[in-house]
This record gives C-alpha cells, structure tokens and sequence, in this order.
C-alpha cells in the first residue's frame, strides 16, 4: 500500500488518555508540604515546557524553579498585600488564601521576554501602523507563553499532581517586587506563577461552558454572544460561584 492509496486511522485511545489528563488537571490552592516534588519531575514538567508552540518558534519564555521557602514566602507576602489594596479598593474580586503559594512544593515563575515581538511581523518606526502590529505581536507572544505553560500544567497532571494557575501579577509594582527575588532581568516580564504538588484536601471540578456554548461551524453563532449588560450580570450573580466552588454544587 503506497501513501495514496493509505488510510488514515485517528488513535482515539490516546485522546481519551489526553483528555483524561486535561479533565482531571484540577486546581487546588493547598498543597502537602511533607511530600516534595522531586528535581525530576521538576525537569519532566518543563521539558513538556520546552516543546510548547510559539509564533515564529521564538520559545520567548523562561522558568524559574523556585525552592527557597524564604523566597517563597516572600512571593506569598507579595499577593497577600496586593489582595489587601485591592480589598481597600472595594474591586469586590473573590480571592483565594495567597498563603499556600509558602507551602507549594512545585514552585515555577513564569517569565517572558518581549522584546521577541521583534520575530513577528512589526514595521518599530514609531507609526500608527505600527503600534497595530506590535500590539497584535504581544499577542501571539502572550499565546505562545500560554501554550508552553500549559504544556507544564498537563505534564504535571499526568504525573498525579494538581495545579495553581497565579496570574495576577500583570503591574508594575509586581515586576518592582519580584523580579530582584529572582534575579530576573529587567527586560523580562514576570507572567504567572505555576504551583503543583500533591493537594491537601481533595480538588473538585469547577463548572465548564458546554461544548455548544464555545463551537461555531463556519460563522459565529450570535446565540453565543453576550451583550456588556450580560457580562456584567454574569460577573455579579454567577462569578463568586464559579470561580472556587465544585461545578456539582453550584445551584
């Protein structure tokens, strides 16, 4: 049988193994301090890392492992202090206990490097034009981190791991604060933070869009669309429960 005349058979076992993996890499925001995370399965999640897509294959990221419980805490005291001015500021955003990021056994600073918007198409005249593309090459950057990241989270899921996604470090003041933690460069960004270890209590599926909720075939389905007035009703009533509760008991 020659290529032409070769079919094509999907291995469906493997996705249903792949998607045992994505279906059970669950958040948990406490981990089990006694039981460590070995430097090899440190080095098997960020090899998966490594193999991540990325727009121009620019791999425009970095980790840091992060095993100093003093620099660990002070990276928890960071957040915990951002969740007070937030507070202070009545943003009314629910937020976790910053506090288990001290006990995380699995510690991963993600960084990115901006200044590889230069791979992707940019004019860098200062133009207009310009500040079109560059601002949709931050964007294929910002995706190509995420898909690397996410590489990470499902390598340490198939491991038996569960997982922290801590992504609210976008400011200025955080990037002041953290990068000299770390030894970060200045013109890297500090992105989010990938905690992972074994859970200290039982992690529970939170609620998923249904299948038709997020697929459209050859146009976009306008019963799908959420008006701002929706949006920000669904921030009011639904968000608080979604965020951190168990799917099986929101009501």
């Amino acid at each position: 049988m020659n290529d032409m005349t070769a079919r094509f058979e999907p291995n469906v076992a493997r996705y249903e193994t792949m998607m045992d993996v994505v279906r059970n890499r669950l958040t948990t925001r406490q981990f089990r301090p006694d039981i460590a995370v070995p430097r090899e399965h440190v080095e098997m999640v960020l090899e998966a890392a490594r193999h991540g897509p990325s727009g121009a294959n620019a791999q425009p990221w970095h980790y840091i492992v992060v095993t100093d419980p003093a620099v660990k805490k002070q990276i928890a005291d960071y957040f915990v202090d951002e969740q007070r001015k937030r507070a202070k500021m009545k943003m009314k955003f629910p937020t976790p206990n910053y506090r288990g990021l001290e006990t995380a056994p699995g510690f991963i600073v993600v960084a990115a490097d901006f200044r590889f918007v230069r791979a992707f198409p940019v004019l860098l005249d200062g133009s207009e034009l310009d500040k079109q593309y560059q601002a949709n090459a931050e964007r294929i950057l910002l995706q190509s981190v995420a898909a690397s990241t996410m590489s990470a989270h499902l390598a340490a899921a198939a491991l038996g791991y569960q997982v922290w996604w801590v992504t609210a470090i976008g400011q200025d003041d955080a990037q002041t604060a953290l990068r000299p933690l770390l030894g970060v460069p200045d013109e890297l960004s500090i992105i989010d933070i990938m905690l992972f270890g074994v859970p200290a209590k039982a992690p529970y599926k939170r609620w998923k869009k249904t299948l038709p909720q997020i697929m459209n075939w050859d146009r976009f389905d306008m019963k799908n669309f959420m008006t701002l007035e929706e949006i920000d009703e669904w921030v009011r009533e639904h968000r608080h429960k979604v965020m951190y509760r168990d799917e099986a008991k929101i009501d």
